[in-house]
């Protein structure tokens, strides 16, 4: 078994977990911004379910604290950027995922021309990613819409949100096209649902009607925005790619009884949802009906369909993490994962924050997804979150983070030899950051430590862990070196 030649290697970072400096070069507040520090929370409220009020998200933007909002700080990727870029070329990445920060670009999503301070960052940053022969794959959308949209507009919710949008996506490929030519629309569309103010900038208190039908609101607004620009990239740049970006939930029945089982179809009727719309061009009838009886009315205008079908997008791309099971039993025990609770799995173990580990689920995912498509797959985000412990003489020592990629590795080279057309796998993350869902960096992902706690004490050196040459040797090797 073997990956094709040019098979992508590298990692994905997030502006709103990695850059900090909130307040410079122009940049304007996003909803990142205002989520807190969670040390205490119980595991399950890790989901990013917590509770945004106006009169909150006020009285945060009016505190300059960086130590309990802890995404202002980041690890300071935007200051240290050459030398993290350095680490990761030295690991031999051929692509890092990145995102733009829309406030960077339109401080409160409204201005009619971009702030130049920020073009300029984004430009250093990739021209130096391409002076140490690392390729872009860039998000437009990850995870912090403007708070100043959420404040006036409840974000995506109104519809006049896709022009804005699209200006600031012009800008993105009209400034950065000679340096990009992989794209991402919107980081884990899915989200809507389960995190809508992280998602789409949604205030749950400030919605007429079901915070649901607002989601979905929201979450076809993203969809039609997504053709659009697809059509807007091709335009400008016909030899770039586009993708969508889909949380993989792969979900097993709990039990062999046919109630689970039709419990675990309804639920991946609706997770498919999203690439049905970017990648196959339309909503299903299943889903449709689905989401009628639940109440909900997908908001078409005239125009929409034609859309959606003429511009689908180029490739799926996915994060992977954990898989779940499904049962119709009120009492079966859920535990935490990306964003979401799911059954627990009896054959699985679990990280300290109730993921359960999956490689097998990988393969599986990838097989799903390319035998439901037949679009090339590429895995952008996938990981272990733990504690680790730095020794003495400034070591880490990690090799339950080389096991499990390597048992991932396997499942995915397997896949691979079985025919799934994969472009490509970058981790979350290369380097340790701030976590999405509970604001710390304790959890750490990375290859490279940074000497940071969750209240931002430290030096912020960046330390090599033992991954890191392990993952080294895994990318020189294109995956056939997995001891």
């Amino acid at each position: 078994m073997a990956l094709p030649k040019g098979f992508r290697w590298g990692g994905a970072l997030a502006a709103n977990q990695v850059e900090g400096a909130w307040r410079e070069g122009g940049r304007g507040p996003a909803v990142s911004d205002v989520a807190t520090y969670k040390p205490k929370a119980d595991p399950k409220e890790y989901a990013l379910h917590h509770v945004n009020t106006v009169a909150s998200i006020t009285a945060a933007l009016e505190d300059d604290d960086t130590v309990y909002y802890p995404k202002r700080r980041g690890i300071d990727f935007y200051h240290r950027y050459p030398e993290d870029l350095a680490l990761f070329a030295e690991m031999g990445f051929t692509t890092l995922r990145v995102s733009i920060a829309w406030t960077r670009l339109y401080p409160t999503g409204e201005e009619l021309e971009p702030n130049e301070e920020g073009v300029a960052y984004y430009l250093a940053l990739f021209e130096e990613m391409q002076r140490v022969g690392i390729e872009p794959l860039v998000t437009l959308s990850h995870y912090d819409p403007p708070i100043a949209l959420a404040l006036k507009h409840n974000g995506w919710v109104e519809r006049r949100t896709i022009e804005l949008f699209e200006r600031f996506s012009r800008t993105c490929f009209e400034r950065f096209g000679h340096l990009v030519k992989m794209w991402l629309t919107f980081n884990e569309i899915d989200g809507m649902i389960r995190h809508p103010f992280t998602s789409g900038g949604i205030i749950e208190e400030t919605v007429e009607g079901s915070v649901l039908q607002a989601s979905y609101t929201a979450l076809h607004h993203q969809f039609v925005a997504s053709a659009s620009v697809t059509r807007m990239l091709k335009e400008l740049w016909p030899e770039a790619q586009i993708g969508c970006m889909l949380t993989m939930l792969t979900t097993y029945p709990n039990t062999c009884h046919p109630d689970d089982v039709a419990a675990t179809q309804a639920k991946e009727r609706l997770l498919y949802l999203c690439t049905d719309v970017q990648a196959a061009g339309a909503y299903p009838s299943l889903a449709l009906n689905a989401l009628g009886r639940m109440g909900v009315e997908i908001p078409f205008v005239e125009g929409d369909v034609e859309l959606l079908r003429e511009h689908p997008v180029d490739f799926i791309s996915f994060s992977y993490y954990m898989t779940m099971t499904e049962s119709v039993n009120p009492d079966a025990e859920r535990t935490p994962g990306n964003t979401v609770l799911g059954v627990k799995n009896p054959f699985l173990e679990s990280s300290e924050w109730g993921w359960q580990i999956d490689p097998v689920g990988l393969r599986i995912s990838l097989i799903d997804l390319y035998d439901r498509y037949n679009k090339p797959l590429f895995i952008v985000e996938n990981g272990l979150g733990m504690r680790d412990e730095l020794t003495d003489d400034g070591k880490v020592h990690d090799p339950y983070r080389i096991d499990y990629f390597r048992r991932h590795f396997e499942q995915m080279i397997q896949a691979v030899d079985e025919g799934v057309d994969l472009m490509g796998y970058v981790s979350w993350a290369p380097i340790d950051l701030i976590s999405a869902s509970s604001s710390q960096i304790s959890k750490r992902y990375g290859f490279i430590y940074v000497d940071q706690d969750d209240l931002g004490n430290g030096s912020g050196d960046r330390l090599r862990k033992d991954s890191f040459f392990w993952y080294q040797k895994v990318i020189a090797s294109n995956g056939t070196d997995l001891e």
